[in-house]
């Protein structure tokens, strides 16, 4: 899969995000809902539309190797993940349980099971490689250091006699030529068996479609177990249980599939621009202060000069320069007259010194009548909780177009 399918991917979530932003941040709030059903039906649509997302965000963020494109795609993915855990935990209040059905839903989406699985981020894994690592590495210490259990040296040998050892070995030969008589037997009454069936039954046939089937079936199972055994290893690598490199991130990329091998590639190209993108951040910031600095700095103390010299023009004295509480020279530069500032500033000196008039007098006369607060009852009915991530997420949502086509 080359790079615009991943950016594809990417378009497509964006387009969904957009679509449940509307959806979940309404110009007007809605109303508590009280149908138990109606509410479920919602948070599982949305269950399943993040599910989604998630599912291209993480497939793109794992294989796109822009830095500035990486940022921005973490921010949406770790929103996603966090929007996603609140609305799991939402269906979990209302239903009284971790397990949920999505039948109906998925019949209507035209979706299968396997399309709301939740798979691990790989970066999971891929980020706390030297982590992994370490720990294996440390393990391995304690281990030499300990030492097996049992040392060779500790244990009995057992002592046979010449004779005792020829009656095991004839004993163990008398079972191995057993064995084979039994199997050479069993396959003598099986042959008859076929030939009695043939014999009966005429030439044997199979129905082509028949066939078809049976090859399939032995395919298809071939298939699921391999994926069955790499998800397991997954997992194994997930809790820390099996070595890294080896099984996830194979050192040796020859006997890969090729598409493994450009997912390989686009890891080690990922490190690489974010080293790069780390120098050049360094490296840009000192070009521009030693080649742009001066004049920047001679532009700035022009500008400040000159609002000086329009200040004492307009109300007839030099101003007090901003402190730095204020924002210092930052609130010269801002797009404002001298007068509006030195009102400004006039205004903050009249605040400070009603402040410290009123100091002491704050038990001022209380009126003798009690006013009567009335709390408004709310109205029954089920809410959406105020979400931690949506706006982490519509954030990064606006700064989408910006990136995408870079």
């Amino acid at each position: 899969m080359s790079h615009s399918t991943y950016n594809q991917l990417w378009r497509e979530a964006n387009s969904t995000i957009n679509d449940l932003l509307v959806q979940e941040v309404p110009a007007e709030p809605p109303k508590p809902e009280k149908d138990r059903l109606t509410v479920f039906q919602k948070l599982a649509t949305l269950y399943i539309k993040y599910v989604q997302i998630f599912r291209k965000l993480e497939s793109s963020y794992d294989q796109i190797v822009h830095p500035q494109k990486r940022r921005i795609l973490r921010q949406v993915l770790d929103g996603t993940m966090g929007r996603l855990l609140e609305v799991k935990d939402e269906m979990v209040n209302l239903e009284f349980s971790e397990f949920h059905y999505f039948d109906d839903i998925l019949s209507d989406l035209k979706l299968t099971p396997n399309d709301i699985e939740i798979p691990i981020p790989k970066y999971f894994l891929y980020e706390r490689k030297k982590v992994l690592q370490d720990r294996e590495q440390l393990l391995g210490k304690i281990l030499s250091k300990m030492g097996p259990a049992v040392k060779d040296s500790d244990r009995e040998a057992k002592k046979m006699s010449f004779e005792e050892a020829i009656r095991l070995v004839q004993i163990h030969e008398r079972a191995r030529q057993g064995r084979l008589r039994a199997k050479f037997m069993r396959e003598i009454r099986l042959e008859e068996e076929r030939e009695k069936l043939a014999a009966q039954r005429g030439a044997p046939t199979l129905d082509p479609d028949l066939a078809a089937t049976r090859i399939q079936k032995i395919w298809k199972g071939f298939v699921q177990r391999k994926v069955t055994r790499r998800e397991r290893e997954e997992e194994m690598v997930f809790i820390g249980m099996v070595r890294y490199n080896i099984l996830i991130y194979p050192l040796n990329t020859r006997n890969l599939p090729q598409g493994a091998n450009k997912k390989a590639d686009r890891h080690i190209t990922q490190e690489e621009n974010e080293v790069e993108y780390q120098q050049a951040l360094v490296t840009i910031k000192e070009k521009i202060r030693q080649v742009e600095g001066p004049d920047i700095k001679e532009t700035m103390q022009d500008q400040i000069r000159q609002w000086f010299i329009e200040c004492r023009d307009a109300t007839g004295k030099f101003p007090d320069y901003p402190d730095e509480e204020d924002g210092g020279s930052a609130l010269l530069f801002r797009e404002k007259t001298p007068e509006e500032v030195e009102a400004e500033l006039k205004a903050k000196e009249e605040d400070k010194g009603k402040k410290k008039g009123k100091k002491g007098k704050k038990s001022g006369k209380k009126s003798g009548k009690k006013k009567k607060i009335f709390k408004q009852e709310e109205e029954p009915g089920w809410k959406m909780q105020e979400s931690k991530f949506i706006p982490a997420v519509s954030e990064a949502h606006n700064n989408f177009e910006s990136k995408l086509w870079q």
